[in-house]
């Protein structure tokens, strides 16, 4: 058996190698008969898909299969390490042990490869501090590692709102950058549901050996309505005028939500969209000053009125 396995191993190298081979020259490599060649790539077939056009056209891989790299998970990993020590080293065949070295090297090396790739990434991407703290560790390697392997994280988390600290355990699904901060969307095991964190708000975040499954989970339809990255429970329909001067300026900007632009012959656009979140809408309209003026709802345009008569008092 653990013949075979080395054997197509060599098979799948040598067809890599040599689209078009000849099920003569696989015998020849792989020092077997071509009935056995045969054999092994009925094997193979149900694992990579392989092609023989025709007459002279030899073997080639259909599709985009390829065996490097490894992409080995943690617990295949771990299973195939420990291989050695479970079998009888006596009846193993010549060539096993460097065929064993050759295929953990390729897997350390692809794993070294793409921790220096996050290392990059996260030492690229910069992140700013929260105003109380002197400095704030950066999670954000362990963070982006542990989405691409699907495993799950070990937290401590603090929750601003409450002023608590918890441990929990979070499978990460997403990270969303959102005005010059970073969040992280994933189903938390202690609420037991799909929860947002905002970055700087871990005080740890270690890597386990759990992986992990979205299921069904879908982005966009779990930001729907969402503004920015806080979500209410009811929808709420803005209409918003913007003036000429900052109107090509609203069409660039980069939004989960889709509203609905309308050009005026003054070159002002009437704006229009729902979301779930008030509070982080009216947000983002104050940045434009009188340049964004809310029509619709009459009761948000009310509370802004008396908003601002209140701040005028604050400043007479």
């Amino acid at each position: 058996m653990i013949d075979k396995v080395i054997r197509i191993f060599n098979i799948i190298n040598a067809i890599q190698a040599n689209p078009g081979i000849s099920a003569a020259d696989l015998a020849f490599k792989c020092d077997v008969n071509i009935r056995t060649i045969y054999r092994d790539l009925d094997t193979l077939n149900h694992i990579a898909p392989v092609t023989n056009e025709g007459r002279g056209t030899g073997y080639r891989f259909m599709g985009k299969f390829f065996m490097y790299p490894l992409n080995f998970s943690e617990q295949e990993a771990l299973a195939f390490s420990l291989l050695p020590s479970v079998l009888d080293n006596d009846k193993l065949p010549p060539g096993f042990q460097t065929a064993y070295d050759k295929v953990m090297a390729t897997h350390l090396k692809e794993k070294s490869r793409q921790n220096s790739i996050i290392e990059d990434i996260a030492g690229i991407i910069q992140m700013g501090t929260p105003a109380y703290r002197k400095e704030s560790p950066n999670f954000l390697q362990p963070i982006i590692q542990s989405i691409l392997e699907q495993r799950t994280i070990d937290t401590v988390y603090h929750t601003q709102s409450r002023n608590e600290t918890t441990e929990r355990k979070i499978d990460p699904y997403y990270l969303v950058p959102r005005d010059q901060r970073f969040y992280l969307i994933g189903y938390c095991h202690l609420k037991q549901g799909i929860r947002t964190f905002r970055i700087s708000r871990f005080l740890r975040a270690d890597l386990t050996a759990e992986t992990f499954d979205k299921g069904d989970f879908n982005i966009k339809r779990h930001l729907k309505n969402t503004w920015s990255i806080e979500q209410g429970d009811k929808n709420i329909t803005f209409k918003v005028r913007f003036s000429a001067e900052v109107a090509r300026y609203i069409k660039e900007e980069e939004l989960f939500v889709h509203p609905r632009m309308k050009d005026q012959k003054d070159g002002s656009m009437i704006f229009e969209v729902t979301v779930n979140n008030e509070k982080e809408f009216i947000r983002w309209i104050l940045q434009y000053g009188p340049a964004a003026e809310i029509l619709e709802p009459k009761s948000i345009r009310e509370a802004l009125k008396k908003q601002l008569s209140e701040w005028t008092l604050m400043y007479q």
